[in-house]
C-alpha cells in the first residue's frame, strides 16, 4: 500500500519523508532543505546520482533546492562555478504540513528568530513534492511578508544519474545563449546541435523553452525536464581533473556516472513586492527508450495555479 513513513537511517540520522505510488515508483524527501536524495522508477531503478562520499551534514546529489543567499545578489565574475552561485537550504529544517495524499509532500520554511541569519528578509518558502507514475514534480512558492520589496535568485539542482557521460546527450539547449563559467561568465551561443560531452562544462543557459532531455544511449532511457517560472538552466560537468581538485564531497570516478542539469531564476532577479508570491514549476519525468529528437515543444507544457492541475504532455 502507499504510505509516508519517518525513518532515520546512519545518515547523519537526518529524517526524511518516504513516497510512494502505486505504480510502483518511490522518492526520499530529507525535511531539511526539502531535499530528494533518490528517486525509483516503477522497475526500482535510481534515477538520481548520490555521491558516496559523504562530506559535511547532506550528501552530495540528488535535487537540491537553493535559496535564498546567491552569490551577491547576482552573477559576477568571481563565481567561478555555478555550483557556488547559490546556497541551498540543505542544513535548514522545514515543517512538515499534513497531506492526505501519500505520494506528495508539503514542506514549509518561515522567517523566524532562529533562521533570520539566513537571509535578512522576512519570508515564507513553500514547496511540494509530488509522486507519479514514472516522474516526481517539486512546487515552490515563495512570499514576501516583508514590509519592503526584496530580489532572489533560485535554483533547482539536479543530479542525474547516467550510465556514461561521455555517452550521454542533451537537446533543447541548442542556440541559446549562455554563460561560460569557465570563461568568467563570457556570453557565448549554442551550436545547432545536441549537447555532448568529452570535458569540464560549466555554465547557464538564459531564457529556455523550459524543456530539456537528458539522452543515455546505453540504458536507453531519457529523462525530460520541464519547468515553469525556471527560465534559466544550469549544465555542469566536473570531469576528472575537476571532480579531483575543486569538488569537496565527490569521489575521484564520480564525474563519469552524473550529469547536473539545474533549473532556476539564475540571470535576472525575481523582485517581490510586499505580501507577492512567486512560483516556480518543474517536472522530472522518464522515456523508457532510446529519445526522438524534435520532440521537445513548449507549447505542450500547461502551467495551472495548483500543482495537481498541472497538465504535461509529450
Amino acid at each position: 500500500m502507499p504510505r509516508n513513513d519517518y525513518v532515520f537511517d546512519d545518515y547523519k540520522n537526518l529524517p526524511r519523508v518516504l513516497l510512494f505510488e502505486p505504480g510502483g515508483s518511490s522518492a526520499e524527501v530529507l525535511l531539511y532543505g526539502g531535499k530528494v536524495i533518490s528517486w525509483k522508477n516503477s522497475q526500482g531503478e535510481e534515477l538520481l546520482f548520490m555521491s558516496r562520499k559523504v562530506a559535511g551534514r547532506s550528501p552530495k546529489g540528488g535535487i537540491s533546492v537553493c535559496f535564498p543567499r546567491l552569490g551577491n545578489m547576482g552573477y559576477t565574475k568571481e563565481i567561478s562555478s555555478s555550483k557556488n552561485y547559490v546556497k541551498s537550504l540543505d542544513n535548514v529544517p522545514l515543517h512538515l504540513l499534513p497531506t492526505g495524499n501519500p505520494s506528495s509532500v508539503d514542506l514549509t520554511l518561515k522567517t523566524s528568530a532562529n533562521n533570520s541569519n539566513i537571509w535578512p528578509r522576512s519570508f515564507e518558502f513553500r514547496l511540494r513534492v509530488a509522486l507519479g507514475p514514472n516522474k516526481i514534480t517539486m512546487t515552490s512558492h515563495i512570499k514576501n511578508t516583508d514590509n519592503t520589496s526584496f530580489s532572489f535568485k533560485f535554483a533547482l539542482q539536479n543530479y542525474i544519474s547516467v550510465s556514461d557521460i561521455s555517452e550521454v546527450r542533451v537537446e533543447g539547449l541548442e542556440t541559446l545563449d549562455f554563460l561560460d563559467n569557465q570563461q568568467q561568465g563570457k556570453r557565448c551561443t549554442e551550436q545547432p546541435d545536441a549537447l555532448t560531452f568529452d570535458g569540464q562544462v560549466d555554465r547557464i543557459y538564459t531564457s529556455t523553452s523550459g524543456n530539456i532531455a537528458i539522452i543515455d544511449h546505453e540504458k536507453k532511457r531519457t529523462i525530460v525536464i520541464r519547468n515553469y517560472g525556471l527560465p534559466d538552466a544550469g549544465l555542469w560537468t566536473p570531469w576528472d581533473d575537476a571532480s579531483k581538485a575543486a569538488v569537496s564531497g565527490f569521489g575521484d570516478k564520480d564525474y563519469k556516472t552524473m550529469l547536473c542539469v539545474d533549473s532556476g531564476v539564475l540571470e535576472k532577479p525575481v523582485v517581490l513586492k510586499p505580501s507577492e508570491e512567486w512560483k516556480g514549476y518543474q517536472e522530472l519525468s522518464i522515456i523508457s527508450s532510446s529519445y526522438c529528437s524534435g520532440q521537445l515543444d513548449a507549447k505542450t507544457v500547461a502551467f495551472y495555479a495548483k500543482p495537481h492541475q498541472v497538465s504535461l504532455m509529450l
